[in-house]
């Protein structure tokens, strides 16, 4: 599973987004279920930057998000997040994008 979260960051916000960052890296680093991790800022519009993360499955990000900590550090920083889908799993995984308790055609 992959979750790619994007940031807005104006160039005078930029210094306390990478302390509150870095800070919430290294609780997400911890977490069992993390396979990967990317942080990265945008070569066109250096006000955009990205995490991103590979975990295991959806469960082990959702345990990552969870407890004192995370909830301390990094949810906060998530806060700042631009408002969209962040997460993503192989197509063959996915299925068909189904109401809760239908029955997907034969």
């Amino acid at each position: 599973m992959i979750v790619i979260t994007r940031f807005a960051v104006p160039e005078a916000e930029t210094e306390d987004f990478l302390d509150q960052a870095a800070a919430a890296i290294a609780v997400l680093r911890r977490r069992d279920g993390l396979r990967s991790l990317d942080f990265a800022r945008n070569l066109d519009e250096p006000d955009l930057w990205t995490i991103t993360a590979r975990w295991e499955d959806v469960g082990s990000y959702r345990r990552a998000l969870s407890g004192i900590e995370s909830r301390s550090v990094v949810v906060p920083l998530l806060s700042r997040a631009i408002d969209e889908p962040t997460a993503y799993e192989d197509p063959d995984l996915v299925g068909p994008n189904l109401a809760r308790g239908s029955v997907p055609p034969l």
